[in-house]
């Protein structure tokens, strides 16, 4: 593809050969699977030739320990003090272990979320929350946001837990959720933050934001592939939570083998549980190193110009844009609902233009710091033309998987 000026002058366009699939298709799907590093396959093969060459001693030799040594690399990136991060395979996973760490027959009964809540999180509360809770949910005021002030208004002296988006799945909108953390501990309540749709393309802080936990994935703008959820846990809780779904990776004394009581570690150990996935944190270690090199200050810099070329675009287009105009509480995508949006979606990917498709929301375009400004005119002239020449129509006949 060749770029404009604008696009030769981005200093960040610099990592467009680290990602083999950019030079392929017109990848505009960072929000669900993030580009692939070249480097994975140097990765990968590290941990075949570590497993083939030295075996059952891998385990001593960086295996045990690969799952808090790659939490403490995204320390780095999002304001956490080493050893309080670890590494799970899926949200819902990590979910359910902080939910076993809770006494849910006290006099705190009630649950507070927001109606964006991506489902899955939702199906674990439902699942593992007793019939006498209260899940309170907060809904939407309009199909993009949710208000803070309606969150920090249910959240009493009768709420146990906050589990809140950071960023909301479908539009991008940006929680404000310091006011809802600040009002939760002064009630006594804990929050877990899941900010799957923040990590790597928002700025955030951990310490700054002073949240009990911070739930979130490197497979979507970190670029580190499926199986890598990270979970921080603020410094005071790894020494007083005690997670019924365990392992004995949690355990001071691993190797004593002892069938008693476990004795949880003090630091992000002590929220890990079996035997990990080696592959996933081999292939996942690539993209968290590379984001943490761009920084994801000028990651966030580019993206606020890409997505507000992408609203001013669609708009003049005559499409609905279901995200936020004010770059302060956008995320990294926008969400644009054309006539025909699942049809078009569909036609997009047949021409290599990745992008994907949602519910009650439309077209997700999530271009990332490896996107040119031409890619995100393609896209929108490309809609133009799938409706101008009634492409989207051979796409009628159902609706397949849904990225």
């Amino acid at each position: 593809m060749s770029l404009n000026k604008l696009d030769v002058n981005d200093p960040l366009l610099k990592w467009r050969d680290a990602f083999p699939i950019v030079n392929e298709t017109t990848y505009l799907i960072n929000n669900s699977l993030g580009a692939m590093p070249r480097a994975v396959y140097d990765s990968l093969r590290d941990y075949a030739d570590t497993w083939a060459a030295r075996g059952i001693r891998a385990w001593g030799e960086g295996w045990w320990d690969m799952n808090v040594a790659l939490g403490n690399q995204i320390a780095g990136i999002i304001g956490a003090p080493s050893n309080t991060v670890s590494m799970h395979q899926n949200v819902s996973l990590a979910q359910g272990i902080l939910l076993s760490c809770f006494d849910f027959d006290g006099p705190r009964n009630k649950v507070v979320i927001e109606g964006g809540i991506f489902p899955s999180v939702y199906y674990v509360l439902r699942g593992m929350l007793p019939s006498h809770i209260e899940l309170c949910m907060i809904p939407g005021d309009d199909d993009i946001s949710v208000s803070v002030e309606r969150i920090v208004d249910a959240i009493d002296e009768r709420t146990l837990l906050v589990p809140v988006s950071h960023v909301l799945f479908r539009s991008a909108y940006i929680l404000d959720v310091k006011p809802i953390i600040d009002k939760a501990h002064a009630v006594g309540a804990t929050v877990i933050l899941d900010g799957y749709h923040a990590a790597g393309i928002v700025p955030f802080d951990v310490t700054a934001l002073n949240v009990d936990f911070y739930l979130a994935g490197v497979l979507k703008w970190m670029c580190g592939g499926p199986g890598g959820v990270f979970l921080y846990a603020r410094e005071d809780h790894l020494k007083t939570m005690k997670p019924g779904l365990t392992g004995w990776m949690a355990h001071q004394r691993p190797f004593d083998f002892e069938v008693a009581d476990i004795e949880l570690r003090d630091d992000a150990f002590r929220f890990l549980n079996g035997t990990p996935a080696m592959a996933s944190l081999y292939a996942n270690r690539p993209g968290v190193e590379i984001i943490a090199q761009v920084g994801v200050e000028n990651i966030r810099r580019k993206s606020k110009h890409q997505t507000a070329l992408l609203i001013e675009l669609a708009e003049a287009a005559g499409y609905a844009v279901n995200s936020p105009r004010d770059p302060e509480r956008r995320g990294g995508t926008v969400t644009v609902n054309p006539p025909h949006a699942y049809e078009v979606s569909r036609e997009l990917i047949t021409r290599e233009i990745l992008v994907d498709y949602r519910p009650q929301a439309g077209i997700r375009i999530s271009p990332h710091f490896y996107n040119s400004d031409d890619e995100v005119r393609m896209v929108i002239s490309a809609i133009q033309a799938i409706l101008d020449n009634g492409a989207w129509e051979q796409h009628t006949s159902g609706r397949a998987f849904v990225t």
